[in-house]
């Protein structure tokens, strides 16, 4: 484990529940305000800008391959404040109709549901996704968080131009980041409440080769966190390592592809929910501390994965 590092900047603060960063060529980071119910976009010198107020809880963010982007769109969350973070808590959004996939034309403006339902069944509470180089894309579904009851989870994969999704593993549960391997062979699955990270290894795109039982949702658990400690999303990095959100602990842990865990980077917020990597060389790390609002840059010791888009 890594001690906290002061080593890093802050690029912007008095976010609202940021997640979903997405670096850009301009040195911009544009990601979504849950609570702010907004895409925005920081500048490198800090300016915040709102590109466009989605409603619900944008959750995910990522570019496809036409330039646009997609939204996982949770439906909305609540807040409440504990020991002076911003945190999520139980129950449902007063205004929430269903969870949906999102597409947004930063050129056009438009914004629009590309899906609400996979089949009969409805998305919940879409978390985040990732493009493939075949211009599909792997999105979690959540779930909703009542105080009583929650739903399972799910992985899916989906075309971005609204013609298919198909379900890859179900059920999971609390599914919340997602990531491919290098070689888009594998794609990895973080749980937030039971501390796992899943492996569905591939037989094509939106194929997944289902390991038999014991495994509850086809996929092989490749790293199981110790202790009391709640994951978010992910990014991988070009040696496939997957960089994870780590919630309470507050830092990124980092997990070979065999399921080692080779470090955590401690961060000074217990709700270290998002990184994505950019720069010229894909060695600096763009992270959401999402309990104070901040989003802060640093130096990485690897280089990021180039996606595929953007």
């Amino acid at each position: 484990m890594s001690p906290a590092t002061d080593d890093f900047t802050v690029m912007a603060s008095g976010l609202m529940f940021p997640e979903g960063p997405v670096a850009r060529d301009d040195g911009s980071v544009v990601l979504v305000e849950i609570q702010r119910e907004t895409i925005s976009r920081v500048t490198p010198d800090g300016d915040v800008q709102v590109l466009i107020e989605t409603g619900g809880g944008p959750n995910g963010l990522a570019v496809g391959p036409d330039g646009a982007y997609y939204i996982a769109n949770n439906g909305g969350f609540l807040f409440q404040t504990i020991a002076g973070y911003n945190r999520t808590r139980a129950g449902v959004h007063p205004g929430y109709t269903s969870g949906r996939i999102e597409r947004y034309d930063p050129d056009t403006g438009e914004l629009r549901t590309l899906y609400d339902r996979c089949g009969d069944a409805p998305l919940c509470g879409p978390n985040d996704l990732v493009f493939d180089s075949q211009g599909g894309f792997y999105f979690t579904d959540f779930g909703k968080n009542r105080k009583r009851d929650r739903d399972h989870a799910g992985l899916y994969y989906a075309l971005a131009d609204g013609s298919m999704i198909v379900e890859v593993a179900y059920p999971l549960t609390t599914a919340n980041g997602v990531g491919l391997s290098p070689d888009e062979q594998v794609v990895y699955v973080s749980e937030t409440e039971t501390g796992r990270v899943w492996a569905f290894d591939l037989d094509g795109p939106g194929r997944p080769r289902k390991h038999p039982y014991p495994s509850p949702n086809g996929g092989r658990l490749l790293c199981a966190l110790p202790g009391y400690q709640r994951l978010d999303s992910m990014a991988v990095d070009a040696h496939g390592n997957i960089c994870v959100g780590t919630l309470v602990t507050g830092c990124i842990t980092v997990i070979a592809p065999s399921g080692e865990i080779l470090r955590q980077v401690m961060l000074p917020d217990p709700m270290v929910t998002n990184i994505c990597f950019g720069g010229p060389d894909h060695r600096t790390a763009y992270i959401t501390l999402s309990g104070t609002g901040q989003l802060i840059s640093m130096a990485w010791p690897d280089a990021g994965l180039r996606l595929p888009y953007g």
